[in-house]
């Protein structure tokens, strides 16, 4: 019975422990399709395009797993966090209000649930994103 009990004890721990080095990959790679996102949208520098590369890099990310769709949303959260912080610190009206980070944050759960980041994509925005 001890060994039993032994046996199963380790098999589980191995299986968890395979899924928690998957995991850790996934937000890694997750966290690069973040910032893919973030580079491609300073780099196309498109007008209103923010809410569709919010959206595909959720989306890329949340398409690795479970860890990438963790990374997605604390870096999401950690960046209007942060968005909102500096805005005190800025004088007049920097663009970036409640309500933008409300429809930020709204792109971000689209992209994340799967649904097609297209939906946001502005007119003209070159195929090349």
């Amino acid at each position: 019975m001890k060994l039993f009990t032994g046996l199963t004890f380790c098999s589980l721990a191995l299986g968890v422990s395979s899924q928690w080095y998957a995991f850790f990959g996934e937000a890694a790679q997750g966290a690069w399709d973040m910032m893919r996102a973030y580079s491609d949208m300073r780099e196309a520098n498109y007008k209103n395009s923010d809410k569709y590369f919010h959206a595909r890099g959720n989306y890329d990310a949340a398409k690795r797993g479970p860890g990438g769709a963790w990374a997605a949303e604390k870096i999401s959260n950690a960046r209007e966090n942060l968005q909102r912080v500096t805005d005190l610190f800025k004088y007049g009206d920097s663009g970036h209000g409640v309500e933008d980070s409300k429809a930020d944050q709204a792109a971000n759960e689209w992209g994340r649930s799967g649904r097609d980041p297209n939906h946001f994509r502005p007119p003209g925005l070159p195929d090349k994103y």
